[in-house]
Formats: C-alpha cells, structure tokens, sequence
C-alpha cells in the first residue's frame, strides 16, 4: 500500500552506544517553523527542528548535539566519543566548538567507509526499514485518509523499538569492530574494486601491449589411409567461443575528468588544530562566495 502524500523528506537523527542503548531520536521537518506539536505523537523524549529542505544542516545539527547532551550527560570529567561521517552539517565550527567545550570528542569516518564502520547501517537501518513499511501498511489500514508528514513520529514510535534493541545494537558494533576493537575484522578483499567500475584514471599514461603466444607447431595423427592429418590447437579453441567473447561483460564508461571537492581523511574534528584548519577552510569558502 502507498499514500498519495510523496515527494516530502524527513530526516531522522539517532545515536546508539556499544552496550545497547540508544537517546531519544530527532527529527527534521520540511517546514520553515518548527512546533512543538509536529512530534506529538512521536517516541518519548523526541524533539525536532524545521528546515525548507527536511535535510539535517549545520544549525539543526548543533540543536541536535544540545538534545545529545541533555541524555548523555557528558562533560569535560565525563567524556563521550562520537562517530559521525563527514557530512559538511557535522563539520560547522560553531558544532565542534559546543562539543569541545562539553567533553565531546568527535571522530570522523574515512571517506566512502560509512557502510561499513556505520554500526547503525550494519545492524539497525535495515530492520527499521522493514518495521517502518509494516508500519505505514497498519497504519494506512486503519485511518482513511492520506499520511503526512506529522504521521510519521508515531510511525517510527512503532517502528523503532522493534529495530533498535539492545541485540541489534551490540552487533552492529561488532560487525564493524568498533567494539570490541577488532582492526582484522576487513580483509584485503574487502577493498577490492568491482569488475564493472573498475576502470583507468583519465591521466594514466600507460600504454598497454598485447601479448600473443606463439602458435603450437601441427601435431601429425596417424591414419589408416597414411595420408598426415594435422591438428591445429588454436584453431579448436577458435571453434568454440567462450559466453563472454559471444556478449562481453557490462564495463562503465571511461571516467570523466571533473573538478570535485577535495576528499576528507579520518580525523579528530574538536583537536585544535583540526579546528582551526576547518575553520580557515570556511572563511575562504564564505569569502568566495561574496565575489560570486
């Protein structure tokens, strides 16, 4: 079953420890306002705030961070590590600088890492995907009329403890050796590209040189009219063309040589120097675009 009501996006915030718990989630509306009553129906303890877009943005992630820390209870004697990836709304110096000064210390994912490190994509994310959409069946059964977007809290009310126990939370942080700490739990094969996207950088130089084996001399077969029979082992091979010669595996095209950003390493984003290099990357950024 579907509602008629799409095309609205609702972000979700949500932070699990290693022994199992969880603090209450957060939501981000598409709305230019936010109101107490959009999360009415929603878990307990739950808050939200309001943007156009419905995605999470640097001043709703320092709001979130204050909702983070009125469950964590964390301070400069009681520190907390969090694992986030490298979003631009986590890296906003006003962010860094609240978790610094509340005994935060925020750790970065290597890029394009997140679903693997992220304990919650490993173990939590899929099942809660499952209980949603059972959910949204139940829920679409029972009330006739469309479902908006001020449903959805009570939705994930439903939906959320069924995928977030404390089983799935724990094993999502083992899967991805966090904790226990595990630094064998990838393998080399782990990395290894795939068949289809792996293609050659558009500045590679190399030119490839195709090597030919030298053809098998004939084999003289004897025969009862004594005439020399020959067998020609390429030309057998010939015959019979492999299903890949016949429709060849699918490759992507050559890469295109674009401008991208640059790419984030792991760091620890509240260490000052971390800090003050992002820091110095956001005032150049700022100062550009008033020349634009």
């Amino acid at each position: 079953m579907t509602s008629s009501e799409r095309g609205s996006l609702v972000t979700m915030a949500f932070a699990v420890n290693a022994t199992g718990n969880s603090a209450s989630p957060y939501f981000i509306f598409p709305r230019k306002k936010y109101h107490d009553h959009f999360v009415r129906d929603g878990p307990f303890g739950c808050d939200g705030d309001a943007h156009p877009s419905g995605w999470m943005t640097e001043s709703s992630f320092l709001k979130y961070m204050k909702h983070f820390v009125c469950y964590v209870k964390c301070s400069k004697e009681n520190p907390c590590l969090v694992l986030i990836d490298n979003h631009n709304s986590h890296l906003s110096f006003d962010v860094l600088d609240y978790c610094k000064n509340h005994g935060i210390k925020i750790l970065s994912f290597p890029p394009h890492c997140s679903h693997r490190l992220q304990s919650l994509d490993r173990s939590v994310y899929g099942p809660l995907k499952k209980y949603i959409n059972s959910a949204c069946d139940d829920w679409m059964t029972t009330n006739k009329r469309p479902m908006t977007i001020y449903d959805i809290p009570g939705i994930v009310k439903t939906a959320l403890p069924l995928a977030a126990t404390p089983l799935h939370i724990t094993v999502g942080f083992r899967k991805t050796g966090l904790f226990p700490l595990n630094k064998d739990i990838f393998t080399d094969a782990d990395s290894m590209p795939s068949y289809i996207t792996d293609r050659p950088c558009p500045h590679s130089t190399t030119e490839h040189t195709i090597v030919t084996a030298p053809a098998l001399p004939p084999i003289p077969l004897p025969g009862p009219s004594g005439m020399n029979q020959t067998s020609n082992k390429s030309l057998q091979e010939n015959d019979c063309p492999s299903p890949e010669d016949v429709r060849p595996f699918l490759k992507a095209q050559p890469r295109k040589n674009l401008q991208r950003k640059r790419k984030r390493k792991s760091a620890i984003l509240t260490d000052t120097p971390v800090k003050k290099a992002l820091r110095d990357e956001q005032t150049k950024a700022k100062e550009k675009k008033k020349f634009l």
